[in-house]
């Protein structure tokens, strides 16, 4: 077959076959008198595999060398998907920061900022977090509870200790939690919230009337839940059970006293963003899902204070 015919098999351009014919990866069979090239059917397998290994972007050095045995095909391709999965990765983290930018109102200098929290590797993530945890820790003095079990030395130290670590082939989801918490971190007014929560929580003599035990706290959700979801039973009756059950867990009297401390503990302790601080953890770090419970807790503390005035 002459190169028109052998363009029109393959769909290749007739310039682009000439070429692998000069450089020899693909060889005319022959030439007619005339001198035009004439190729058979080993020309025409020889270039469909070609033009293969150039579409999974190998190099024509290197195609060569795989033509004449010179490299294993499949360590050569053995590398090369190697190779391609690192550029993936960088296009996906890539891909996030344009995302994380199209989703809000950014510029230039965000564009920037946010392609490199995308690509940070584990010791900028861990550096960020330690800036983080820096600013919102510092002032916390070490202080026992009341079990004599937990300061907020402890605490903070427990914080410390999670980390968020990425995997080498992270899925799209947790680059996108990544960035969001690195952003949250960023925020200021979050900052100072905590401040304030590690501050109160932590502080000598700092009241603990809220339980942290996880099955007193699914308790609770679950009776709130009910309550919010379904409108039984009403808030105030929740109100009251909640804290007459914690007034004898806490060996205290159930009175506007507690129902004021209460109040107060969850005014300073309803922070949205810091549960999804957690839920954004546990998708970066591949943990189970971290359920939302704050609008739980926002239910009941207007709940509570409805029934201050009672």
């Amino acid at each position: 077959m002459n190169i028109g015919e052998l363009s029109r098999l393959t769909g290749l351009p007739v310039k682009t076959i000439r070429y692998y014919s000069d450089v020899g990866l693909v060889p005319e069979a022959e030439r007619s008198p005339a001198g035009y090239r004439r190729y058979d059917h080993a020309a025409l397998v020889r270039l469909e595999f070609v033009r293969t290994l150039r579409e999974l972007g190998l190099d024509l050095a290197t195609i060569r060398r795989v033509l004449e045995r010179g490299a294993d095909l499949g360590a050569v391709a053995a590398a090369h998907a190697e190779a391609l999965g690192a550029q993936i990765r960088v296009l996906r983290l890539r891909r996030a920061a344009l995302r994380a930018v199209a989703s809000r109102d950014a510029g230039p200098a965000d564009l920037d900022r946010l392609a490199k929290i995308a690509q940070a590797g584990a010791d900028e993530r861990r550096r960020i977090l330690d800036e983080f945890f820096d600013s919102i820790f510092s002032g916390i003095a070490e202080s026992a509870s009341t079990d004599g079990t937990r300061s907020g030395e402890a605490f903070a130290g427990g914080m410390r200790s999670v980390t968020a670590d990425l995997p080498d082939d992270p899925t799209d989801e947790q680059v996108d939690a990544w960035i969001e918490l690195a952003e949250l971190l960023r925020q200021p007014d979050f900052r100072d919230k905590l401040r304030e929560m590690g501050r109160r929580s932590f502080a000598p003599g700092a009241p603990r009337v809220v339980p942290t035990d996880p099955a007193e706290l699914k308790w609770f959700t679950d009776l709130v839940g009910a309550a919010q979801d379904r409108g039984r039973p009403d808030p105030a009756t929740v109100a009251d059970t909640v804290l007459a059950r914690w007034a004898s867990m806490a060996g205290r009297a159930d009175g506007p006293s507690l129902r004021a401390e209460v109040i107060a503990a969850l005014e300073g302790g309803v922070e949205p963003r810091a549960e999804r601080y957690w839920q954004l953890m546990a998708v970066i770090n591949g943990w189970p899902p971290v359920p939302a419970t704050m609008h739980r807790w926002a239910w009941f503390l207007s709940a509570l204070k409805e029934g201050a005035g009672r």
